[in-house]
């Protein structure tokens, strides 16, 4: 790889940045699924100290001046699951609003599992602003959401689908796993036809991948876990890319469709390497190549907080190398990849010049492809996407 200089660094924009996206994190769940990992634990009456908290770094970061020199394109709450603080989480997204300065047309989500919504907060959440509503389905299949740990129902899902169109969202997705254990390729079409009926903008599927720390990990070390076979989980995704095309939903992520126009922004934001503020338990912000990590435990969170301390675990200032292998490493995660001048323009180098003949042996092998001044993976390598990109690490 190519030697960079590294040149002092600040918090000021780089060359071609956009407008940044705010992450609020909410880390309770009614229960802990057994694939999760994520920074969230089981909560049945979330704490409003938790809330207070919230708010609190939302005026500190507000006043901050790298906050007051840009407007924000994004927000975004998620978790855990944010609904289970009900009625009130509209406060928080109108106090976020009303904190920070937002493009006009700014994309608000909030993240719900489907029995955890009502219309009495669905309602306060368009009022709120919200125009944008992910619900965490996962399955249509009640034998697979019991085996994996939901609490939710096949039509608990279909009545929140209901619920959040009544209330006036134009704007939902759905999120859905495949290559869950005792799932068959008849199973993920089902689901998949189903989900799709319900007419959603946006699509996210994921593979499901086995975490250390979680319960299934456990179960898949002692060999008791039965998932599906490669070659099946192979066809599910296939399957997936056809009927979500056939449907009118456009893959313009390795996991996520879209009907044109409702690509997740705040997302999209996240793959191209832009800045991002986060503000909760375990939430990272990007702040112009500066990375802050907040502490995980929440308990923890709301007492630093109390104090009148800032709840950051870890602070890491990133290399301009590191920030350029971060933006070609996110950004083929898109279908459309990464565009060679704005790499240029943003950091003063090119991919060719930066891995050299590292990048020549991937298109020599047929998995990279680069045209019209730009670098993206090759159709037929999306599969083994994570292995293509550790080369570029």
């Amino acid at each position: 790889m190519a030697e960079v200089a590294e040149p002092d660094h600040g918090l000021s924009p780089e060359s071609g940045e956009g407008s940044p996206g705010l992450y609020i994190h909410i880390p309770f769940c009614a229960s802990k699924c057994a694939y999760c990992s994520f920074n969230s634990q089981p909560c049945l009456a979330p704490p409003p100290q938790y809330l207070a908290a919230l708010r609190r770094q939302i005026a500190f970061w507000a006043s901050h001046a790298w906050s007051r020199e840009r407007t924000f394109s994004s927000l975004f709450i998620g978790g855990g699951t944010p609904t289970l603080y009900e009625s009130e989480l509209a406060g928080l997204v109108s106090d976020c609003r009303g904190a920070f300065r937002f493009t006009d047309d700014a994309e608000v989500s909030v993240e719900a599992n489907p029995n955890t919504v009502t219309s009495k907060t669905l309602d306060a959440l368009r009022q709120a602003g919200v125009n944008r509503l992910s619900l965490g389905v996962q399955s249509l299949s009640d034998r697979l959401l019991a085996s994996i740990g939901r609490t939710h129902t096949a039509g608990q899902a279909r009545g929140a689908v209901a619920m959040a169109r009544q209330a006036g969202f134009n704007n939902l997705n759905l999120d859905l796993i495949y290559g869950l254990p005792g799932q068959s390729l008849v199973d993920w079409q089902a689901t998949l036809e189903e989900a799709l009926a319900l007419a959603p903008e946006h699509l996210a599927c994921y593979e499901l991948t086995i975490e250390e720390g979680t319960p299934f990990a456990g179960l898949h070390a002692s060999g008791l876990l039965e998932l599906p076979e490669e070659d099946v989980v192979v066809a599910m995704a296939e399957a997936t890319h056809g009927l979500a095309s056939q449907a009118g939903l456009t893959r313009y992520e390795i996991s996520n469709y879209a009907k044109p126009g409702y690509e997740c922004r705040h997302n999209l934001n996240y793959w191209e390497n832009g800045s991002y503020l986060g503000i909760g338990a375990g939430a990272v912000s990007c702040l112009s190549g500066m990375r802050l990590s907040m502490v995980d435990d929440p308990e923890r969170y709301v007492g630093l907080v109390e104090q009148g301390s800032q709840p950051v675990a870890e602070a890491e200032c990133l290399s301009l190398a590191a920030r350029f292998r971060e933006t070609v490493i996110m950004g083929l995660r898109l279908m459309e990849g990464v565009a060679i001048d704005r790499l240029q323009a943003r950091f003063g180098l090119t991919p060719m010049d930066y891995y050299g003949s590292i990048l020549d042996d991937l298109i020599a092998q047929g998995l990279a492809v680069m045209d019209e001044g730009r670098l993206r993976l090759a159709a037929h390598a999306l599969p083994v996407a994570n292995q293509v990109l550790a080369r570029l690490v």
